[in-house]
């Protein structure tokens, strides 16, 4: 489960792509999500996802 205060999610959802999963689909599969679920509760704290990086800024 995935933590629901946005910047500790933020900390561990970037850690975990950094560390185990090498996108970000793979990492909501394992949590049972989408990436627009998460993309969208990580942008209403003002962090958007950069493919290109695999994390959020």
């Amino acid at each position: 489960m995935l933590p629901q205060d946005p910047f500790i999610l933020l900390s561990v959802v970037n850690t975990q792509l950094r560390d185990r999963f090498p996108t970000l689909a793979a990492l909501c599969e394992e949590h049972e999500t989408t990436p627009e679920a998460l993309c969208a509760r990580l942008e209403a704290a003002g962090f958007r996802y950069d493919s290109a990086q695999n994390q959020f800024r």
